[in-house]
């Protein structure tokens, strides 16, 4: 017998059968080349809802809470240090972009010109803090116990000719910063937001030739080879449009990650 289906019972066995959305959390740094990458996998009917997250916190929770299905903002020293203090199982899937960070000063046009004591900002999260140490210490301005790397701590420091006074803030408030100290660790991506000086005007940075700063996708074990998170991790390393919304974000500050 041939059974006949209304219109609203076809859409109806559709949804049924239709795929739920992948739901990607990410920070504000990194949105738009991902809303670049939303797009376009909406036009290959994928569906991804993006989830933008105001601190660096709460993404790995939402991941390993199962709240999002990825995420995407960090690099493996700030996973790994993340995995170590919430005991989350979570693991990188693909590479990202590699974004350089520089010092940043609205008064001095070197580091020669520092007064005795000036006060510089870094990051307070133990791995981006760690980095912003180095750039200190790429500057001249201290110098660290060999071999601490990105793990560096204020503890750390052997010599502070300058006698530079250090001020931990949380990474995303640094460019406020700017305006009250006299060196500044910036995010590019967070200074180009904020629209308020040069995100290539820094004094240094710090290069983009550490691999272990690349931006990562991470998941939980289980959702590794998700198919719908593969086929969004192609989209965003290999569309035409999402790399045009890349170099529009970021400028000549960063590189691809997946292709070094």
């Amino acid at each position: 017998m041939l059974k006949t289906l209304t219109l609203g019972a076809l859409l109806a066995s559709s949804l049924a059968h239709a795929e739920p959305a992948l739901k990607l959390g990410t920070t504000a740094a990194f949105a738009p080349p991902l809303e670049a990458a939303v797009a376009e996998a909406k036009k290959q009917g994928l569906e991804v809802e993006l989830i933008e997250f105001t601190d660096w916190i709460a993404p790995n929770v939402s991941l390993a809470n199962g709240d999002i299905d990825v995420n995407y903002f960090q690099h493996i020293p700030f996973l790994e240090n993340a995995k170590a203090e919430g005991g989350y199982d979570l693991v990188p899937v693909a590479r990202g972009v590699i974004n350089n960070v520089g010092l940043y000063s609205k008064q001095y046009k070197d580091f020669a010109s520092l007064p005795e004591g000036a006060k510089v900002a870094i990051a307070n999260d133990p791995v981006n803090g760690g980095r912003g140490l180095q750039l200190l210490q790429k500057a001249g301005l201290i110098e660290l116990k060999p071999g601490v790397g990105y793990k560096a701590t204020q503890q750390d420091i052997t010599a502070n000719p300058k006698n530079i006074r250090i001020i931990e803030l949380e990474a995303v408030q640094l460019v406020r910063a700017y305006e009250e100290v006299d060196v500044v660790q910036g995010y590019p991506a967070y200074i180009r937001l904020a629209n308020t000086f040069d995100p290539g005007s820094a004094l240094l940075f710090d290069g983009v030739d550490h691999p272990e700063y690349i931006i990562q996708f991470v998941t939980q074990p289980a959702k590794a080879k998700d198919a719908r998170l593969l086929k969004f991790i192609d989209i965003y390393q290999h569309s035409p449009a999402v790399r045009a919304a890349l170099d529009k974000a970021h400028g000549k500050l960063y590189q691809a990650g997946w292709e070094s």
